[in-house]
């Protein structure tokens, strides 16, 4: 009996322990270039590491799926622009085989996306003539067609009817029977949550769905009668990997055996040389945006700053500086010059005072009194303060901790953060 399991065993190993095909999938990059450093939970990611990934993945796979379900873009501040541009240069270094567009990677309009050669699609029939409905891949003996259906308003700006929608939802579904007639595999990436896409998208013709987490990391696959659900994890942190057969005796070929991986895009991934220049004209680009930005600002901003500075503070509050200075929060602007981003706006708010702010820091030459996190990082503007000899309040007097920290302990930037824990390292009076 045992001799018999044991052969069992091995057929099966020997069977099924060889996918067919693999495939290599991301999804909302959510303008994450490159990772934040400043702590290592949150240091994954990046083009630079997700180049020198997926040329392993390749030299071991070369017929391999490079799959993203879109979202790459940010537009939150006036050099997102240069950021944006980069990111698309850099999809264009990883060679990606199809990447869906959604409603945020059009924040800068059609035609900043479209002048990237890049393999978009995007099934809505309001864009037709600007990007790929639809793109079929073929490996080996078996062709995989990919869709992208994102709820987007058409190229004027006008919101698609209730009519217009359920028209674009019954061609997808057109052109998914045809895929499937025709031996595909289908491959949907949408926007959708998962409980609208039950509701409005064809599953019974639908072999692999991908839809957003809505967070950093991937959610394991769910098996819906005969669509495999993937859900990639944000701000491009890691790689999901699904290797899989394909059972072509049943009347429509489907997805079999799969076994589904999560790599990690850690801080041991070392960067790709092929990435240098890339990386090295966007840091010029932004450096010299940033100067721009200063030298407008130090013309525009005669007057006196509101801000004082901690050796001001000090003299009134000689415990208090004593402890700052034996703070991370004294060298945060130190960190930012040992990795050469003290021009990134990114980075800059978060290690300075008063950044962007009236009489707040514009560079370490002009305004070297307000480099790294100090006193009215936290409790705000205090030259009022200072000149009323404490009679007046600093600007942030009626918050509350929590929303102190909040200005810079947030999700993206630092993911463990615990207000009660971290209160320990800085504890004042």
């Amino acid at each position: 009996m045992k001799r018999f399991l044991s052969s069992l065993c091995l057929f099966l190993i020997l069977s099924h322990g060889a996918y067919s095909y693999t495939l290599i999938y991301t999804g909302n990059l959510n303008g994450e270039l490159e990772p934040c450093g400043c702590t290592l939970e949150g240091d994954f990611g990046g083009i630079k590491r997700h180049a020198t990934m997926i040329d392993q993945l390749r030299k071991k796979d070369p017929d391999l799926l490079f799959v993203s379900s879109g979202g790459l873009l940010v537009a939150e501040m006036p050099s997102d622009k240069i950021r944006s541009d980069y990111i698309l240069r850099g999809m264009q270094l990883l060679h990606y085989d199809v990447i869906g567009i959604q409603a945020r990677d059009l924040a800068f309009g059609v035609d900043f996306l479209s002048r990237y050669n890049l393999p978009f699609i995007l099934s809505n029939t309001a864009y037709s003539t600007r990007f790929a409905y639809s793109k079929t891949l073929q490996r080996r003996s078996q062709s995989f067609s990919f869709f992208q259906y994102s709820e987007l308003s058409s190229p004027s700006s006008m919101r698609l009817s209730d009519a217009d929608s359920t028209a674009e939802i019954n061609r997808l579904e057109t052109k998914l029977a045809q895929a499937k007639k025709s031996g595909h595999i289908t491959i949907v990436t949408s926007t959708l949550g998962l409980s609208k896409a039950k509701k409005i998208l064809p599953l019974d013709k639908i072999d692999l769905l991908i839809i957003p987490s809505r967070r950093d990391n991937f959610v394991e696959p769910v098996q819906i009668n005969n669509t495999l659900l993937l859900q990639p994890g944000a701000r491009g942190m890691r790689f999901g990997q699904l290797q899989f057969d394909v059972n072509k005796k049943a009347a429509a070929p489907s997805i079999i055996n799969w076994k589904h991986t999560v790599i990690p895009l850690a801080q041991t991934i070392p960067d790709s040389p092929r990435t240098e220049s890339w990386y090295a004209s966007y840091n010029a680009e932004l450096k010299a945006d940033y100067e721009k930005e200063v030298a407008l600002r130090a013309k525009l901003e005669q007057g006196e700053s509101p801000y004082a500075g901690a050796e001001t503070c000090q003299g009134c509050h000689p415990a208090e500086f004593k402890k700052w200075q034996s703070t991370q929060h004294a060298l945060a602007y130190d960190d930012l010059e040992a990795v050469g981003k003290v021009f990134d706006p990114n980075c800059i708010g978060c290690h300075s005072v008063g950044y962007k702010q009236p009489g707040g820091f514009l560079n370490a030459e002009l305004t070297p009194r307000l480099t790294g996190v100090q006193c009215e990082s936290c409790h705000g503007p205090a030259q009022a303060h200072i000149a009323q000899a404490g009679k007046t309040a600093t600007g942030n007097k009626q918050w509350k901790m929590k929303k102190m920290c909040a200005q810079c302990h947030v999700g993206n930037h630092s993911p463990g953060f615990k207000p009660d824990s971290y209160w320990e390292k800085i504890k004042h009076p």
